[in-house]
């Protein structure tokens, strides 16, 4: 085993853990502890696709972030529905601001709008122990497939678009999918189904990381920034939760998603 391999993991590891701590804390505090770090993760999000795709405009990345910080603000408090059609606001002066890649930044603006937004209202609506499972999803599928990718390696999963991720580390983030959904199946009435809900859950991450490696490969660059020591920008750390959270709002506009309790 290559120490190589091996570089980085300290500095992940306390930076992983420093997010965590803060993630979750928030997580179980809800309300406006919860929306104010979905409101900075979005705007900061937003501010560092700005800057993959047009690095020499520091001014309109902040511009947007800040009126994305803004209007997210507004929407957690707002009462009427309509104002939700805001969402395309910021992808649509984005447009104005990039001379290149414009459908490009619009999907990608408008999914993290979207997944801002809706995790906080999917915890508001269906509580705190699925958001709870949904994160703690992701985090395995992360963590499992870093590990079995460096330890066993072997084929890779997409090498056009993700070159170091591999057939054996996605098979072991959807096995650490699966005892999640196995584990919160046996503390909470979540029912039966939940192991292979959790792997779909899992895929659906790893199709948020998928999608924003391709990205980077597209723009040419390595990280979306280098905001956190170990793991580049807020983007690459939040890529698969921007995949879950988006796969878990679709399905919960055509399948009733019940309050489950520990």
């Amino acid at each position: 085993m290559a120490p190589a391999k091996w570089d980085d993991l300290r500095t992940r590891l306390l930076s992983g853990a420093g997010m965590g701590a803060i993630g979750v804390t928030c997580i179980l505090a809800g309300g406006v502890w919860f929306q104010m770090l979905a409101v900075f993760v979005t705007a900061v999000m937003i501010w560092e696709l700005v800057m993959m795709i047009r690095p020499d405009a520091p001014t309109p990345a902040m511009l947007l972030a800040a009126l994305t910080a803004s209007l997210l603000s507004g929407m957690f408090v707002a009462e009427e529905s309509w104002i939700l059609v805001l969402f395309i606001l910021p992808p649509a002066l984005g447009l104005l601001a990039l001379p290149r890649e414009k459908r490009t930044f619009f999907a990608f603006a408008l999914a993290i709008l979207i997944a801002g937004w809706g995790l906080v209202t999917f915890r508001e609506t269906h509580g705190v122990v699925w958001l709870l499972w949904l994160v703690l999803v992701v985090i395995a599928t992360d963590i499992f497939g870093y590990f079995a990718g460096r330890i066993f390696g072997g084929p890779k999963f997409w090498p056009k678009i993700s070159p170091k991720k591999t057939w054996s580390g996605t098979v072991a983030g959807w096995v650490s999918a699966a005892g999640i959904g196995i584990l919160f199946g046996t503390f909470t009435d979540a029912g039966p189904d939940l192991w292979w809900i959790s792997m779909l859950l899992s895929f659906a991450s790893q199709m948020g990381d998928i999608a924003e490696s391709a990205l980077k490969r597209r723009m040419g660059v390595k990280d979306s920034s280098t905001l956190i020591p170990g793991h580049g920008g807020l983007f690459d750390r939040f890529d698969g939760l921007l995949g879950a959270a988006l796969f878990m709002l679709a399905i919960s506009l055509f399948v009733d998603v019940p309050q489950v309790q520990f």
